[in-house]
């Protein structure tokens, strides 16, 4: 618009024009959901950043430390390691093969607790599991892992295995269910 085009100034302030209803009333459906992820996601990050949460350290050996509790993490979990998953029978299988070749110079690895589990889910990170799905881990881990694991309350009378997708346990009625198996140790303080 040029100059002789313009409309003339009155003087008088004007009023923007409101917005549409909803500032989100032209997004899709798509974007709306986008938008409360990154929202949700920042919340989080912010959050975390607040209560002093410190990032996890690639150690450089195979194993990953968690400043924020202490804990030890093996980088990769069963199902990268061997190709296979184990049912609640076979796990101790996997943990003795690891403890007795000492993996990264430790022999107590175990599983995690449903706490500690639970503290691999960090919604503001992506990490690709075995099936090419996005899941809230840390990419510090290794890219292609399982997205559940066994963990410490299970029982032959309670078959328990934790969901790294969406951060929960679930319980199974019959104990021919697989997992894979996430390896934490809590080294001894110095």
């Amino acid at each position: 618009m040029d100059a002789s085009q313009a409309a003339p100034n009155t003087g008088k302030e004007e009023t923007p024009p409101a917005p549409a209803k909803g500032a989100d009333a032209a997004k899709s459906p798509a974007e709306k959901a986008a938008a409360a992820k990154a929202a949700a996601a920042a919340k989080a990050a912010a959050k975390k950043e607040e209560a002093g949460g410190k990032p996890l350290a690639d150690n450089g050996d195979g194993t990953i430390s968690d400043p924020n509790t202490g804990l030890m993490w093996k980088k990769t979990d069963a199902w990268l390691d061997t190709r296979r998953f184990y049912k609640w029978s076979e796990h101790k299988s996997y943990l003795d093969e690891i403890n007795k070749k000492k993996f990264a110079g430790h022999g107590d690895w175990r599983l995690p607790t449903k706490a500690e589990a639970a503290t691999l889910v960090d919604k503001t990170k992506s990490l690709l599991d075995k099936n090419g799905i996005v899941i809230p881990i840390d990419p510090v881990f290794q890219t292609g892992c399982a997205a559940n694991t066994w963990i410490g309350e299970c029982a032959d009378d309670k078959i328990t295995r934790f969901d790294l997708k969406i951060g929960i346990e679930t319980l199974y009625p019959t104990a021919d269910i697989w997992s894979s198996i996430w390896a934490v140790r809590k080294p001894k303080s110095a």
